[in-house]
């Protein structure tokens, strides 16, 4: 299944008109809570300049970049851990998704109400956490029980049932799991719980039209951002209205209208490439006659796995892969310069496969 990033926030802060600009899925946006009530997936394109490049290059007969999916998640409000407006569907939403994008209002607008009655960012960020505290509290809790029961005749689960006692003791304090002091043994330990609060977290700061050329933002983006670092978290400023008129234009025009806000590239896209690093995702590149593409693997993973991404049958197959790296082949002008250069390698099962690798996998029959 594709690894999915699920937006959230509370009602109003413009999560589906956001969702709508990513992926012009249509998506219900309207000045009530509770518009969104089925999550909304859609499958949205990996911006890569790198493909336009490799295409003039080689030339092929089509190109095809890389995908993931977002989510649009119904709004939540104060309670819904206790089941308050749409609570249980809510959290079990959140549930599903890998990383979690919390869209925060830093814009003032007399005409869009608030849900609290007040634009407070940093009130909505903890209004959202605590509810995914309280939720990870109830599931921990029946969980301890469950495992306190059973280490009663199977000492093994002992030290398991310990990590839960002290996880249970930090979200207590108003703690996310993913804050937790947890060795990497722990965290695989707990890693089955499917903690809502030990998800990847990304905040995005949805600003008022006339603040889309500001990369800086606004007082409110400034102590959302202050928050953020303090925690590790990033951040990203966008306005959504601003968002959904570009994704209807032409790339042509897309791009007069980025100039004359003074930006280079938009806030959606921006936001793309944060949600797929959050996701701990990067891109290998293959290039040959027939098409230029990109693929989705994740950082860490070696050659055969890699392989397997375009077929399950060439990770077990794996021979070889013979890698170039992206730099050394638009410095070498083709393929045949690079390997002339000495820039192609020949990396066997043990290579760990870099961003913007571009690579052709041998297999055995």
């Amino acid at each position: 299944m594709p690894l999915q990033a699920g937006i959230v926030g509370l009602p109003n802060v413009g999560k589906s008109t956001l969702f709508n600009a990513i992926t012009s899925a249509g998506a219900e946006a309207a000045n009530y809570p509770f518009c969104t009530i089925e999550p909304n997936v859609g499958v949205v394109e990996v911006p890569d300049k790198r493909l336009d490049v490799l295409t003039k290059m080689v030339g092929p007969q089509k190109t095809i970049p890389t995908t993931f999916e977002f989510v649009d998640i119904a709004g939540l409000v104060r309670g819904a851990s206790t089941g308050e407006g749409l609570g249980n569907q809510f959290l079990a939403h959140i549930r599903e998704v890998d990383a979690i994008i919390q869209v925060v209002r830093c814009f003032e607008d007399d005409d869009i109400t608030h849900v609290s009655g007040k634009i407070d960012p940093l009130d909505d960020i903890e209004t959202i956490n605590l509810e995914l505290i309280f939720a990870d509290i109830a599931s921990l809790e029946k969980r301890i029980e469950r495992t306190a029961k059973a280490s009663k005749g199977d000492k093994k689960l002992e030290p398991e049932l310990a990590i839960q006692r002290r996880l249970l003791e930090h979200l207590q304090a108003n703690k996310l799991a993913s804050q937790a002091d947890l060795s990497d043994d722990d965290k695989k330990v707990i890693k089955s719980y499917q903690l809502l609060t030990s998800k990847p977290l990304l905040f995005c700061c949805n600003v008022a039209e006339s603040e889309a050329g500001n990369a800086e933002g606004n007082s409110h983006v400034a102590r959302v951002r202050e928050y953020a670092s303090q925690n590790g978290w990033e951040t990203v400023v966008i306005s959504a209205k601003v968002e959904s008129e570009i994704a209807t234009l032409e790339p042509e025009e897309k791009s007069m209208f980025l100039e004359e806000l003074g930006l280079t590239e938009s806030g959606l896209d921006r936001l793309i490439h944060a949600a797929y690093h959050l996701l701990g995702l990067a891109t290998y590149l293959t290039a040959g006659e027939k098409e230029v593409r990109a693929w989705t693997f994740h950082r860490g993973w070696k050659a055969p796995q890699c392989a397997g991404v375009i077929h399950s049958d060439f990770e077990k197959l794996f021979i070889r892969a013979e890698v170039v790296a992206y730099e050394d082949l638009v410095a070498a002008g083709n393929m045949a310069a690079a390997k002339a250069a000495g820039k192609l390698r020949i990396e066997g099962k043990d290579y760990e496969m870099k961003d913007g690798d571009i690579c052709n996998f041998r297999i055995g029959g």
